[in-house]
């Protein structure tokens, strides 16, 4: 079953980016699955997830994206086996 197309985003405290950016590091560091809550959708991010960093300029703004890019195929990879207990209990919106 295809899930349904999704673009959501959502504004952080410096405080909550830096708990987020925490957690996806450790996971990073340890090649293990991240898990997340977006609007209300826990996703998990394999850890064979690739990692990328957008940079885009105009009309007198920057920004900069880090993304985290897999297909669906991976997210089911039984090697990505992890704890649920490490799950990010938020409930609102996050872009990691």
């Amino acid at each position: 079953m295809t899930a349904a197309p999704r673009d959501v985003e959502q504004f952080y405290s410096t405080s909550e980016v830096v708990a987020k950016l925490r957690r996806l590091a450790d996971a990073l560091e340890t090649n293990k699955p991240f898990r997340i809550q977006i609007a209300g959708e826990r996703i998990r991010v394999p850890a064979r997830a690739r990692f990328s960093i957008e940079h885009e300029r105009g009309d007198g703004e920057e920004e900069i994206e880090f993304q985290l890019k897999w297909t669906l195929d991976d997210s089911t990879d039984s090697a990505d086996s992890t704890d649920d207990s490490a799950d990010e209990a938020d409930s609102d919106t996050s872009v990691v």
